[in-house]
């Protein structure tokens, strides 16, 4: 089978993968092998790249989020069967998605519903399953009435402000003026252009002066929020987490790291990522969220996507087709 692959240890950027012949993956007990037929492209899968990995073995395939086919089933896997449209989000430190055949454990897959499709299933996954962790498995909602994420138009910052949206709350959004009119159509409260004006100062101006009452902060350079936060706020990271908080604002501060739930060793953390993936489809079969899948690649143009990923220049979320 054709699969996307880092060749070798010394290969740490987008011009050095390759597509190579390998060999037809095995479910193992608690696996199931998919027949790949969409991948979501991420920012992670370019900081993969560039990383590596100390355990990985190689070649190794790179991909986090697949939608596809069942094929087959491991001996103890009883929720699937063949034929079963299902979708998850996997383990950087395995063999990824970005093949023609792959496994996953069976825990962190959910059934697709029927009236959502494999590409729009792989766009809500990474991206979508991160905002989804920071609001409601990390932050406590009963104490907040206005949220501030930061990249509004990014993958994470557009699913973020969709389900904030849901959940009632009083959004502000980060975004540059030409991403402005996409992150506008998500109907935050407010927009602040991070070129032009004082974050900071815009987002006291719009609280009254006491801050936002959660953070979700993608985009690193955490310890500047800290001046935008509410007394009791909530800081959800999912890059740069201070390890030090201002001790007057009796602040919660939450670390994000979506797969490590795979490298946990805790089964019901690798559970949860089925389980999160399931909700957020239901509420794309349900009208309620849209991934916004602004680029569809071939699989053989999956690197100029990552590319494109790693340069800005995508909005909302990119997929590839197999």
């Amino acid at each position: 089978m054709k699969a996307l692959v880092v060749p070798e240890p010394a290969a740490k950027t987008l011009q050095q993968l390759e597509w190579t012949n390998r060999s037809m993956p095995n479910p193992k007990a608690d696996e199931v092998l998919i027949r790949t037929r969409a991948v979501g492209l991420n920012p992670v899968d370019v900081k993969i790249v560039f990383n590596g990995y100390f355990d990985w073995t190689y070649p190794h395939t790179l991909g986090l989020d697949v939608a596809g086919e069942v094929m087959g089933v491991g001996d103890r896997v009883s929720d699937y069967k063949v034929g079963d449209r299902v979708a998850g989000h996997a383990n950087f430190a395995e063999d990824g998605a970005f093949a023609e055949y792959v496994t996953y454990p069976a825990a962190a897959l959910t059934i697709i519903p029927e009236s959502v499709d494999y590409e729009t299933a792989a766009g809500c996954l990474c991206a979508g399953m991160t905002a989804y962790q920071a609001l409601f498995r990390k932050a406590q909602l009963n104490n907040v009435e206005t949220v501030l994420i930061h990249a509004g138009a990014g993958g994470v910052g557009s699913m973020a402000i969709q389900l904030a949206n849901i959940a009632g709350k009083h959004v502000i959004t980060t975004v540059s003026a030409a991403k402005e009119d996409f992150v506008a159509a998500l109907k935050p409260d407010a927009i602040i252009d991070y070129h032009k004006e004082d974050v900071t100062k815009r987002v006291l101006e719009l609280t009254r002066g006491l801050g936002a009452d959660l953070i979700i902060n993608n985009i690193g350079n955490s310890e500047a929020d800290f001046d935008r936060i509410a007394y009791n706020g909530q800081l959800v990271c999912v890059l740069d987490t201070p390890t030090d908080a201002p001790e007057d604002k009796a602040l919660s501060i939450s670390n994000l790291d979506l797969g490590g739930a795979h490298r946990s060793g805790n089964p019901w953390q690798v559970q949860d990522l089925g389980k999160m993936a399931g909700e957020l489809l239901e509420l794309v079969a349900d009208g309620k969220i849209d991934p916004l899948i602004t680029k569809r690649y071939a699989r053989e143009d999956i690197v100029e996507g990552l590319r494109a990923l790693d340069a800005h220049e995508i909005v909302g979320k990119a997929i590839a087709k197999f």
